[in-house]
This record gives structure tokens, sequence and C-alpha cells, in this order.
């Protein structure tokens, strides 16, 4: 017992576990899982469930998996070289290669802020009744203010209650309706392909694995100065950057697995189907009470914002990376790649017509241009050149050229159906 007091008094003890270390790389991962609980997703989740009930559920299942061995492999490649995707792809393959595919990058994160920028707009619109294109200017003017004015800390904090609060609004309806959860959980692991899915299945996917979060990623992975030289550190942070990564993702398929969900347990039991996000606040109301309709409203304006950041940070990201620079707001090129970005997408919103629409095809453009980034990434991370000792083993390259040949079929499908 004397022994036990004595060794208790000791100051020198090993640190095997390091459970607090964690905190300390929690960040990047919900930085990008906000790409994938955008106002997109909500379209295309409302419109999955709305439509074809729990049997698309599958579909989240299998992109969060594949989203989480892309979004490993490209922190991977930013914490190893000290470079960005955008950064490498510019460094280590020729221009004829690396510039088309960049281009069509930039004009993804195009895509992408136009469905985040709508979203934040609607959202106004339903707690406000502020018109849509005032709702888009109002979001695409704080979300700037917010980029040219904070750091990446305060950003990572401010989306990480952004996140927060979208999932506990989720949790709250989902506890105001009933599941049928066996119908659920086959769902989940039964891949199926109702007739007319194709259009929402490639929404799915293409809103879930979004390619300029895997730029997004490999850039922020550097804001928390990671990439190290000592063999000892990069395995360290490594082994953190996956549980962030893996808590991250298992956080997005939750809560784009719950917005299937609460459609598939109030709309598709009803023969409703979802054709725009205000008609699901309204048809909410009745169904659940007042309360959970605001509650939806107020979760989708967290996510049309903290996710339109998210997107004109990767923007800046790529254009930058098209220059051999990392993303720094000071930087002209940085700044230019945002601008692009936001500013494109607010002047196209003047021209839709239908915004739900306008949602489900800027998510089928992403997974369109998915595969080209999936591949340039593969191929650097696969490089011994590029990666040194930290190269993809055979096993995880034949896994990633695997998951971009399933997205190249689901592609193919799509255009033949």
């Amino acid at each position: 017992m004397r022994n036990i007091f004595k060794d208790l008094k000791r100051r020198d003890h090993k640190r095997y576990l390091g459970g607090l270390d964690v905190f300390k790389y929690i960040g990047p991962g919900l930085l990008v899982t906000v790409g994938f609980i955008d106002p997109g997703n909500w379209a295309s989740n409302f419109a999955a469930g709305s439509e074809f009930g729990y049997s698309l559920l599958w579909v989240v299942t299998l992109s969060t998996i594949m989203l989480i061995v892309l979004q490993h492999n490209v922190a991977h490649l930013g914490i190893v070289t000290g470079l960005c995707l955008s950064e490498a792809a510019t460094k280590y393959t020729p221009s004829w290669v690396s510039r088309p595919i960049l281009g069509t990058a930039v004009l993804a994160s195009i895509s992408t802020s136009l469905a985040e920028i709508l979203g934040g707009a609607i959202a106004l619109q339903m707690l406000f009744g502020i018109p849509i294109v005032w709702g888009s200017i109002l979001t695409t003017v704080f979300v700037v203010v917010m980029l040219f004015t904070n750091s990446y800390k305060k950003i990572e904090r401010s989306i990480i209650a952004f996140v927060s609060v979208i999932g506990l609004s989720f949790i709250y309806e989902l506890f105001l309706v009933k599941i049928d959860w066996p119908l659920a959980i086959q769902g989940w692991v039964t891949p199926s392909f109702p007739h007319g899915s194709m259009l929402i299945i490639m929404s799915v996917l293409g809103a879930v694995v979004m390619p300029h979060n895997l730029f997004l990623h490999s850039e922020v992975i550097q804001s928390h100065e990671y990439n190290k030289k000592d063999d000892a550190s990069i395995r360290k942070v490594l082994k953190y950057e996956l549980f962030d990564t893996l808590f991250s993702m298992i956080v997005g398929w939750a809560i784009n697995s719950a917005m299937i969900l609460l459609a598939a347990a109030t709309f598709f039991k009803s023969g409703i189907q979802v054709e725009e996000l205000q008609q699901a606040k309204s048809l909410l109301e009745p169904l659940l009470g007042s309360g959970a309709a605001v509650v939806f409203a107020l979760a989708l304006l967290m996510a049309g914002v903290s996710s339109t950041i998210t997107s004109g940070m990767a923007a800046g990201s790529i254009f930058a990376g098209i220059f051999g620079e990392s993303y720094h707001i000071k930087d002209s090129h940085s700044q230019v790649g945002v601008i692009l970005s936001l500013g494109i997408a607010l002047l196209l919103i003047f021209f839709i017509g239908n915004p739900f629409k306008g949602l489900l095809i800027s998510q089928m453009i992403l997974s369109i241009q998915l595969p080209f980034t999936v591949f340039l990434q593969v191929g650097l991370t696969s490089s011994r050149k590029v990666m040194g000792q930290y190269v993809n083993s055979k096993w995880s390259t034949f896994v990633l050229y695997a998951i971009a040949a399933v997205v190249t079929v689901l592609n193919i499908m799509l255009l033949v159906s």
C-alpha cells in the first residue's frame, strides 16, 4: 500500500493513451462534415425519403464508407507532403492533366456554393418571408464577411457549433415520429434501385461524397500544422486524424440518415412527395407541430451558412493550388477563388426558376466530377515520388480505385437511364 501512495506522487509516468490529445485533432473532420449535411443533402434526402421511403438509406451508408476512405487518404496526403490536393496536382502532374481536373473542380465548387446559398435563402424565406433572391444576397454577404475576417480556428469553432445545432434538431424531430426500425435497418444494408430512382441516388451520392471536400480536407489539415518531419510524429498525427475522420463522418451519416428517416416516417407514409424544402416545413407543421417546423428552418439556416463557408474555402484552396500556393484568405489567388465560387453561384440563382430542382441537379453535377478528383487523388497517394514511405499499400490502392470505379459506373447508369 505504501508503494502505491509513493507511485501516486510521481510525476514522470509514461503516457500511454494520450486521451486528451484527441481533442487537439478534432476540427478538420467536422469542418468537412458540414459539407455533406448541406442544403443539397437536405433536398436529396427529403426527396429520397418522401418518394422511396426507407429503401435508399443504403446510399447514405455506402457513400459514408466511401467518404471515410477517401477523406482519410487525402488528409494523409496533406499531412505527409504539406501540400493540399490542388498544390500536389500542380506540382506532380503535367499541366494537361492537372489544369482540366482542377478547372472542373472549381466548377463543382460553384455548383456546391449555389446549393449552399440557396439553402440559406430558403431558410430565411421560411423564417422571415424574405424572397429567395434577397435571402441569397444576405447569405452570401454574411459568408464573405465571415471568410474575410475570421481565422481557421474561429471558423472551425463556429461550424462545430452549427453542426451541433443541426444534429440536435434532428434528434428532437426523430423523437416526434414513429420510425419503422426493422424496415430502416433493412434499407441501410440492402441496395435497391426502385424505378425512377437513379437521379435521386446520384444526388444523394454527390451530396455526400463531394469533390470540393477532398480538396478542403487536404488543405485544412495543414491549418493545425499537422505535417511533421519525423516519422514518429507523422504516424501519431495519422492515427489521431483517422479518429477525427471516423467520428466526423459517422456524425454526418447519422444526420443524413435522420433526414431520410424523418421524410419516410412523415411524407412517404402519408403518400406525399416533397418537391421543395418550403413544402417540407409547411407539411411538418400539422404532422409534428409548429415547434418542429421552426427547428427545421433554423437547422437549415445553420447548414446553409456553414456549408457556404466551407465551399468558399474549398474554391479558394483549389484556385490557389493551381498557382502552387496554399489557401490564405489574405492572398489574392485565394480571394479570387472564393469570390469566383460565391459570386457566380449567386448570379446563377437569379436565373433559377425551381430552387428545389436546382439543389438536386447541383448535387448530380458533383457526382459527375467526383471520379476525376478521386482518380487524381489516388494517383498522387499511390506515387512513391509524392508520398515516400507513406505511399498507399497495394490493398489501399485497389480499394480507392474500386471506389472511383463504382462512382463512374453509377454515373454511366444515370446517363443511360
